[in-house]
Order: C-alpha cells, then structure tokens, then sequence
C-alpha cells in the first residue's frame, strides 16, 4: 500500500512526459507546414507577394484573380506588369525610392519635388533610363483643381499635388526643363538640373558635393571607393592644401586619391548654382562660379577652373572596372555630356537593379543566386532600351517565393 502513492506518482510523470511530446510534436508539425507555406506558396500566394512587393498594397480580389491565373499559367511576369500598374506603386514605392536621393541626409521623409516626379515619370513612361543624368526632361502636374503652376524657384506646386492626393500615374505630364526652368537645352541635365537637387547639392561649397551624391545615387559608390593614388594631379584646385596639418604625406597619400579623379569631372558644373536668394537654379554660361576659386591661398600653384570642361581620368586605373563606355569620348563640355558618361557606364546600370533589387527583395544581394539574378536583369535592363519598369517586374517575380 505504502508504495501506491509513488506509482501513482510514476505514472502521473509518465504522462506528463508522453502530453509534452505530443505537444512538441503538434508544434513542430505545425512550424514545418508553416515553413513549407513560405519555401512552396501557390500561384495565389506568389500573386499577392508580387504585389505587394511593387505596390505596397494588397490587390483587389479582381487583380488578385487575373495575377492567380498568370502565375498558375507560367506567365509571372504578366503578374508583375498587372501590379505595376497600381497607383500606389507610383505614388508611395518610387517615391520612396527616389527620395533619399534628393537630399543631403538621404531622408525618405521629404516632400514630393520635382527631382522624385521626374524619376516617377520616367519610369511610367518607360524613358530610356540611362537619360536621368543628362536628359532635357522634366514632369510637372496637370488637371489638379488648386495647384499652383510650376515655377523653378518653388516647391509648391509639388507640395500641392502630394497633399492633395493626386493620382501621380495619371497627373504627371512630360515637360523640357529648358523650357520650365529657363535653361539652354545644352545646359539641362535631367534631375541634375532639377531645383531640388540644386538647393540639395549647388547650394554654397564647391559644387563637389553634386558630383559625390550624384556618384552615391547613381553609380552606388561614394568617393572612397573609387579613391586611386596613381593617376596625374593637375586639376586638383586651389583650395585643397597639399601640406594638410604640414604634412604632404597626407596629401599624397590620402587626399590626392578621391580629388584626381574628382577635380575633372566636377568642373562639368562650373556654370551652375544655386541663388538662396531667388530660391532657384542658376547658370551663367562661359563664367565660372566663383565658389570654384573659394581658398585659393590655400595652394596658389593650383589648378584655376577655365571652363566647364570636364575628363574622366577614372578611365584609366582601378575605376575602368566601373564599365565606361567604349563609343563615348570620355571627356567634354558641361553637365549633359558628363551625366550621359555616367548614365552609360556598367556601373550605373549595376546600381539601379541593385536598389531595386533591395526595394523590392527587402534585402540587399546576399548569394550566389542573387548575384547571378542581378546580372541576368542587368543584362535586360540594358536590352530594353534601360527600362526601369521592367526592373521592377523582373525583381519581384525573382522574390515571389517557389
């Protein structure tokens, strides 16, 4: 009798043991069909993934549907252009896409301007991408009850359009900058030229700063990744001291590696500034802004800018790994012809499939798998006459889950 309660006992914890197991069992089971949801999802699930990566939004049941059809077919990429065509992909994915490169802080909370518009009209209309440097082009709106008018030395009209709601992909109307800014069509050099990104990056200093952002945005490298130490000097201006500190050391070991490169093709916007005072872009052909002539105590052996030419010593050394390209001269006159040197380049047509790639993907490239994706779409984008739309549907189909 005196050992009953330690059977009992016994055969209690027994239980016990066998009701945890079955419960580890039934969670397990239940995290593997969960995990085989994610790793083998559907047509439908695909369907919804695909827009919501582009969109930002769930679909309406009918979208859903005509998506659910394309995919079970093995048309994902119908799928994807079904998406793209959701207002919402254009007036909060490339907003918030190009945002961060109208502005010093690469914030994305920053009102619409006519840099964003630009891109977001571009990329609706299927504009050959690699203009975006170097086009005469500009989207303003039309049709919106209470917007003011464009105007180069203001943002309202943008502020309106975006606090009034407008439907960007069917307000947005294809301009010439010439024409709205009162710019030569030589000097217009698409979003470059745009007033934010003269209030962001001709403001004051030097002008470099528009050549690292634009460099930073564009190409996906600031200037020290494109730092090299053996190639000439003889543009670097004025202002920069070749004895920092009393050290030349620095100079020739530090500092000579960003400014050979960049001293030549800064001098492309030698032209251009920003007047705080007209709140707009300005440019003065045939004279160089004075800022470029800023400290020039500093090394009066230095070089003194001329002009606006400009020449792409990064042709030669490590940086014509960037991918220049072979039919372009590599040198000229001004902000158009640099920025077409830009656009045109490998490197430029890498880093717009790259952030698209972690826009969409919610991740940078992290394998081999997505390396080789990166390069069959880069390959595509640059069939299809840069197509950034495409891109887009090209990615999200990648990241739409098996």
């Amino acid at each position: 009798m005196s050992g009953q309660p330690i059977d009992r006992l016994v055969t209690a914890a027994a239980s016990g043991r066998r009701r945890r197991r079955a419960l580890t069992t039934v969670a397990l089971a239940a995290l593997v069909l969960a995990s085989s949801a994610t790793l083998f999802a559907g047509p439908r699930e695909q369907a919804k993934r695909i827009h919501d990566r582009i969109a930002g939004v769930p679909p309406s049941a009918q979208v859903l549907d005509q998506m659910e059809a394309d995919v079970a077919a093995g048309r994902p990429l119908d799928a994807a252009n079904r998406a793209l065509e959701s207002s919402a992909f254009y007036n909060v994915t490339l907003k918030n896409f190009a945002a961060p490169w109208t502005n010093r802080e690469q914030s994305v909370f920053v009102p619409l301007n006519d840099y964003m518009a630009t891109v977001i009209g571009m990329v609706r209309d299927d504009e050959p991408f690699n203009t975006v440097l170097s086009a005469d082009i500009l989207y303003t709106g039309q049709g919106v009850a209470g917007v003011p008018a464009y105007s180069p030395s203001s943002n309202a009209h943008y502020e309106q359009l975006e606090q009034r709601g407008a439907d960007l992909k069917a307000v947005l109307v294809k301009q010439q900058q010439s024409a709205l800014a009162g710019l030569p069509a030589t000097a217009t050099a698409g979003v470059v030229t745009s007033r934010a990104a003269a209030e962001a990056f001709f403001v004051a200093g030097t002008n470099r700063a528009m050549l690292r952002f634009t460099l930073m945005n564009h190409m996906c490298r600031d200037l020290e990744q494109l730092t090299d130490t053996t190639l000439p000097s003889d543009r670097i201006r004025q202002d920069v001291s070749r004895s920092p500190g009393g050290d030349a050391r620095i100079f020739l070991n530090n500092c000579i590696g960003c400014h050979t490169g960049m001293e030549p093709l800064a001098q492309a916007y030698a032209y251009y500034d920003y007047d705080e005072q007209q709140t707009r872009l300005v440019y003065t052909a045939g004279r160089v802004q004075p800022k470029y002539f800023n400290n020039a105590d500093n090394f009066k052996p230095g070089y003194v800018t001329p002009d606006d030419r400009w020449d792409n010593y990064w042709r030669a050394g490590n940086n014509q790994l960037l991918g220049w390209d072979p039919a372009l001269p590599g040198s000229g006159n001004g902000a158009k012809s640099m920025g077409q040197e830009l656009g045109n380049s490998d490197a430029f047509a890498q880093c717009q499939v790259e952030k698209v790639f972690k826009a969409v993907c919610f991740r940078a490239p992290s394998n081999a798998g997505d390396r080789a994706r990166v390069q069959t779409i880069k390959t595509a984008f640059k069939a299809s006459n840069y197509s950034l739309k495409r891109v887009f549907a090209e990615t999200a189909v990648y990241c739409m889950g098996d």
